[in-house]
């Protein structure tokens, strides 16, 4: 990370607090057009949003290193919410059961989780960045709407595969793919317009538009 740039920063917190509301909400579901899904569909969408603007604005390996840092976060989140669901009530707090129900989430769920934050989140990445070298820097919308398409999707599918498969019924286990990918690509998509604005103002703030033409597309890297 960059101490020259103005808002990195910033959207590295935003990115991070997402992360951590959604996993601390995931369990909470909700009923949209019929389907029970997470409420986190309503503003996980949002770090996909942040992922285009730093991938757009200031290039992959920044946008990879966002991604790394926040899945940190997660991580050590989710490690000390099993704590502090291990570790005993006092006698006197009566929350202990509703606590470990939105808590005590199971290994499995968690791994799934990171997972697909990591590998939705990277795709997505990849996909934005290697359209604007294709395209020349045009169509922002094309390609913000095709990384949300195949990232959300990514994610999804690697959530519900890894953490729910042999839990739910097949059937619905792919209309859960089906509903969640649909329903968090059309949150995003409806937010394009507000996604050119925060990128067309992040970029003349900055006064940088990068494209990664000599970039190193590693997902595990840690340089540029």
């Amino acid at each position: 990370m960059s101490n020259n740039f103005k808002l990195l920063t910033l959207f590295l917190v935003l990115n991070i607090a997402f992360q951590l509301i959604s996993d601390a909400t995931a369990a909470k579901l909700v009923l949209l057009f019929g389907f029970g899904v997470s409420v986190t569909v309503l503003y996980f969408p949002f770090t996909y949003i942040i992922s285009d603007v730093i991938t757009e604005v200031y290039g992959y390996a920044r946008a990879r290193a966002v991604l790394w840092y926040t899945l940190l976060a997660s991580v050590l989140a989710g490690v000390f919410y099993q704590i502090a669901v291990a570790v005993p009530a006092a006698p006197f707090f009566d929350g202990g059961d509703a606590y470990e129900t939105v808590f005590g989430i199971v290994p499995r769920v968690l791994i799934g989780g990171w997972l697909a934050v990591f590998i939705g989140d990277i795709t997505n990445n990849y996909v934005l960045a290697k359209l604007k070298i294709i395209t020349q820097g045009r169509f922002l919308w094309l390609r913000t709407i095709t990384s949300t398409v195949v990232g959300q999707f990514m994610n999804t599918a690697v959530f519900y595969v890894v953490a729910l498969w042999g839990v739910l019924p097949t059937s619905l286990l792919l209309e859960g793919i089906l509903a969640g990918w649909i329903i968090k690509t059309v949150v995003e998509v409806l937010l394009t317009p507000l996604t050119y604005i925060v990128i067309n103002k992040v970029k003349k703030v900055e006064g940088v538009d990068h494209y990664d033409r000599d970039t190193n597309f590693n997902p595990f890297s840690l340089g540029k």
